[in-house]
């Protein structure tokens, strides 16, 4: 499976990512999950699958504490860059 893409801090191409805040992270089917909420899409969400060990690299890096409501950088499978 190829996974979606995710940045705790902004990436050194900010123009090629997508910004938005965590809304939810959970697993599905053996796959983290976080639920974000794009800045440019008021009211919608995206679900943005990866693996167990980004997910915790990109936890780690949000640093203590709860990571909804963070902001992140991301890409869906397929999106430019």
């Amino acid at each position: 499976m190829v996974h979606d893409r995710v940045h705790a801090r902004e990436p050194h191409d900010p123009e090629n990512w997508r910004v938005g805040v965590i809304r939810a992270v959970t697993e599905r089917d053996g796959h983290a999950v976080f639920v974000v909420a794009p800045e440019q899409d008021a009211g919608g969400t995206v679900d943005l699958m990866l693996t167990f060990d980004v997910r915790d690299l990109v936890l780690r890096r949000l640093g203590d504490g709860e990571p909804v409501g963070q902001r992140v950088w991301f890409r869906k499978r397929g999106e430019g860059g």
